[in-house]
């Protein structure tokens, strides 16, 4: 049953948000900085540094993509020397990607740069806003997960 119009406004209000954060992320960088990596090998190095070596299949849950989109995309990894294929270190018989030193050299190239860009933006914002928001992102990210069952795993320094 369709909500009435003024109870979907925050909702409205809320998907313009959510599309223009999207835009501006893509454009947030430092001047002279551009990304190394492309967005999916961003995504998916990160996850892998996450959660540590992972198979096209679990790589593929984990993101909801078909198996053969992310067999595309780890092959231009290999290429580039960002992951390498391992045997599974739990003994399993499918083997799994690995980020490499030059991967998780440019992740944390491409990541150095996002923050520099995120904390131009955000310099103004007070401690206790940062958290807020950080707060907030959280808590709907988890909800996203959580409605698509498919959690991802939050390191925390």
């Amino acid at each position: 049953m369709a909500q009435p119009r003024r109870e979907q406004e925050p909702l409205r209000e809320i998907e313009r948000e959510l599309m223009l954060i999207s835009r501006h992320s893509l454009a947030a960088q430092p001047v002279g900085f551009s990304r190394v990596l492309d967005r999916s090998a961003y995504h998916l190095l990160s996850r892998m540094q996450v959660q540590g070596p992972m198979s096209i299949g679990q790589l593929a849950e984990a993101f909801g993509l078909d198996t053969s989109t992310v067999n595309r995309q780890t092959s231009a990894m290999l290429r580039a020397h960002l992951v390498e294929r391992i045997a599974d270190p739990e003994g399993g018989i499918a083997r799994k990607l690995r980020i490499t030193a030059l991967g998780a050299e440019q992740l944390a190239a491409d990541r150095a740069g996002a923050l520099d860009a995120l904390g131009r933006v955000l310099a103004d914002w007070q401690p206790r806003e940062l958290a807020e928001l950080r707060e907030t992102l959280e808590r709907f990210n988890t909800s996203v997960e959580r409605h698509e069952g498919r959690p991802w795993p939050r390191a925390r320094d």
